[in-house]
């Protein structure tokens, strides 16, 4: 990693405020828009070593890796950096010294993956898929959660010396991916779906602005939040992972939807998987609720292994969503739980963009109709863009928590109120 991304990655890490840190940024981002957009990216999760990389070649493209002035300024915040964290490194040269050869501290979720992302042909785990449209291609992932990891959070590190070095013991940190085969895949899935005790699976399908990497971390992070004891696994479709690549996302979002169709079909036809509860974020759930959908029609025998179809944020027109998407996921009978906000920007933006409310959105259009529970997340803490309270907000994970593991209806989960409004009953955290 080139210093400049170093020294980047290093402020954001402890919280971008340092006046060094914003005269770099200052310096980088009106020489190079694809920098500035980088940046901002890699603020939301400095934990994400796709976004380091995003950066890295975003600085090389614009040839401004090798410029000596701001590498001398990026070498000098490292150094600021340092000087203000000298006594923390001694102690974690201490704490890494006196645990040395003991337990490791911290768990490793095995999560298995389904992608319709073009191959790169970089080893890397955090580079292997990239942005672009390929065939399906499976596999399993490890996922470190460190054992101190906080309920909702994506821990990243806190202390960066000259090189970003996710640590495990302290991070979610995505160890490993490996591939399988589709004749290797499936039968090995299915061992493990019938070896855990409630032949359970939990499939994540991630939004916008969410690459390769991100997916499989934010899956591990949920499960594990969750407690989940079946199998977790995610689907990630070529989102561009970035904050420009809305109109990207769209297309691509729409061209997966016949891949994720067939995955599904194979999925809940090929395992022993009895209790499938399905999971979309934002964009996500476009594709998420239309494959689920279309098997619901095709493979009506299909359908009674979904207990849960959890829509959170869904980034989907919302007078579509109340025609053709409930009823259809409705038609078998299926739970459909869906988790809308106030105070979700993105989804503000998406309005704007496309003229009409999202289904997302809570307040006056806030979308309640039969054969759904709506529940008002908009209390929920939320991070600084909004749009991942779902996964960030405890109370939204524990109400998720006893809907997947104890199968309680929203009028049975603490936590929950009702309101009766003149569309029917929803509900809000109080």
């Amino acid at each position: 990693m080139d210093v400049i991304t170093s020294a980047v990655t290093a402020a954001i890490a402890e919280g971008g405020t340092s006046a060094a840190y914003q005269m770099l940024k200052a310096r980088l981002g009106p020489r190079a828009p694809r920098v500035e957009e980088a940046i901002l990216d890699l603020e939301q999760d400095p934990g994400s070593l796709s976004r380091q990389f995003a950066l890295s070649d975003a600085l090389a493209a614009a040839g401004l890796a090798g410029d000596r002035y701001l590498r001398a300024a990026a070498r000098n915040l490292l150094d600021e950096v340092e000087r203000r964290h000298a006594a923390m490194a001694t102690q974690e040269t201490h704490w890494r010294t006196s645990t040395a050869g003991e337990t490791p501290n911290h768990a490793v979720m095995q999560v298995f993956f389904a992608t319709d992302r073009q191959q790169t042909g970089d080893r890397h785990p955090a580079r292997q898929f990239g942005a672009g449209r390929g065939t399906l291609a499976y596999g399993s992932c490890e996922v470190s959660i460190p054992r101190d990891h906080r309920m909702g959070e994506l821990e990243s590190p806190s202390l960066l010396r000259w090189q970003f070095r996710p640590d495990p013991e302290r991070h979610v940190v995505l160890l490993r991916t490996e591939l399988a085969t589709r004749e290797q895949y499936f039968p090995t899935l299915a061992q493990a779906i019938a070896a855990s005790g409630g032949r359970s699976a939990l499939l994540f399908v991630h939004g916008y602005r969410v690459s390769f990497e991100d997916a499989a971390r934010r899956t591990g992070q949920i499960a594990y939040d969750l407690g989940f004891a079946g199998v977790p696994l995610f689907y990630s479709w070529p989102s561009q992972g970035r904050l420009s690549g809305y109109m990207v996302d769209e297309t691509n979002c729409e061209w997966t939807q016949s891949k994720l169709t067939e995955f599904l079909t194979d999925f809940l036809a090929g395992t022993a998987a009895e209790h499938v509860y399905l999971l979309g974020h934002s964009m996500g759930n476009r594709a998420l609720a239309r494959a689920t959908a279309a098997v619901i029609a095709a493979r009506p025998e299909l359908a009674g292994r979904v207990r849960e179809i959890i829509l959170t944020a869904p980034d989907i027109d919302a007078d579509v969503f109340r025609r053709d998407i409930v009823p259809a996921l409705a038609a078998a009978g299926n739970p459909v739980t869906l988790y809308a906000s106030s105070n979700d920007e993105a989804l503000r933006m998406s309005k704007r963009a496309h003229g009409y409310a999202r289904a997302g959105d809570s307040g006056d259009g806030l979308v309640v109709a039969a054969g759904m529970e709506t529940v008002d997340a908009s209390s929920v803490d939320t991070d600084f863009i909004g749009h991942s309270y779902y996964a960030e907000g405890r109370s939204a994970l524990a109400d998720m928590y006893y809907l997947i593991n104890q199968q309680l209806r929203a009028h049975q989960r603490a936590g929950l109120q009702p309101v009766d409004a003149p569309a029917g009953r929803y509900w809000t955290f109080y």
